[in-house]
């Protein structure tokens, strides 16, 4: 029997499946898409909690397990974006007012996971997001403990194990040195890091940024998903200025300054148009190979 419940009456309809999809799952062991739900195991400032969400529209039904139950209840809402009103927010251009329509159902949450949404964003940092993944997944494993409720999931790790993990550890992970040192900085200074929750999305940017080996990038994919910053521009990433460049101008190749100047007339609302347009537009065409993968563990 789940320690807690309720319904969530939404401002806007919720699409689950759209909304949750960002947040890390580590290859579906601590978050699994059911046929009617969601499930999802987290870490809350009570204790481990896992939850399951199920339902859409404008009512979503909630229950919990675990220490952190009640606490991760009450902050379900925040999660799926329930009050996420879009204030200010007009499409102007018909590519994002046909993808807004088609996908209405998706909203920009609030997990208040920081370090756990921050742990394998770093395992992202100039790698394929495939390969992330597994290396995620990998930690997982290694650290596994189970996740409270009826489903087996694991809980994402305790970030006082993954700081008193060495280097080589990492290494069976396929991930190198640097991103091993930048996961484990992170660990040590996890409650610092989780008081973002609470500041101005500028102030979190900045404590965030604060730490060596998190930069525009990592900051914006973490404040979007943890902090439910609609504005957070994720600057420096491969694929991303193409994709909006293709959606919004019908350009193939663009740089950052390019997206920039393209998103500027959503200003206040620049992630939620990036979420849009990765989420219900077709990307460019590829102009080469594939990337292939960096196995580090064979090294």
């Amino acid at each position: 029997m789940a320690v807690a419940a309720r319904t969530i009456t939404c401002t806007k309809p919720v699409d689950l499946r759209l909304t949750l999809g960002m947040l890390p799952s580590g290859r579906g062991l601590t978050m699994r898409f059911a046929a009617d739900g969601v499930w999802r195991a987290t870490r809350t400032p009570a204790g481990p909690a896992t939850l399951y969400l199920r339902g859409g529209g404008e009512h979503v039904d909630v229950e919990a397990w675990g220490p952190g139950a009640e606490w991760a209840v009450e902050q379900a809402p925040a999660l799926i974006g329930a009050d996420d009103r879009e204030d200010g927010f007009e499409a102007r251009h018909p590519v994002v007012a046909e993808v807004r329509r088609r996908l209405r159902g998706l909203r920009v949450g609030r997990s208040h996971a920081v370090v756990e949404s921050l742990i394998p964003t770093v395992f992202e940092q100039k790698v394929q997001g495939v390969q992330a993944r597994r290396s995620y997944a990998r930690l997982l494993r290694h650290l596994g403990e189970r996740a409270p409720g009826p489903v087996p999931l694991l809980l994402p790790p305790e970030p006082s194990r993954v700081a008193a993990l060495p280097y080589y550890v990492f290494h069976r992970f396929n991930v190198e040195r640097r991103r091993a040192e930048t996961v484990r900085l992170v660990a040590r200074h996890a409650r610092r890091l989780e008081e973002t929750t609470s500041m101005s999305p500028d102030d979190a940017t900045r404590r965030l940024r604060a730490l060596p080996g998190i930069g525009a990038w990592t900051a914006a994919e973490v404040s979007l998903v943890a902090l439910g910053d609609a504005d957070a521009v994720s600057v420096g990433d491969y694929h991303l200025p193409h994709h909006v460049a293709w959606a919004l101008a019908g350009e193939a190749r663009a740089d950052d300054a390019r997206m920039l100047e393209l998103l500027e007339p959503y200003r206040g609302h620049r992630g939620r148009v990036i979420r849009l347009i990765v989420a219900g537009h077709p990307g460019p065409p590829r102009f080469g190979p594939r990337l292939p993968f960096n196995s580090i563990a064979s090294h």
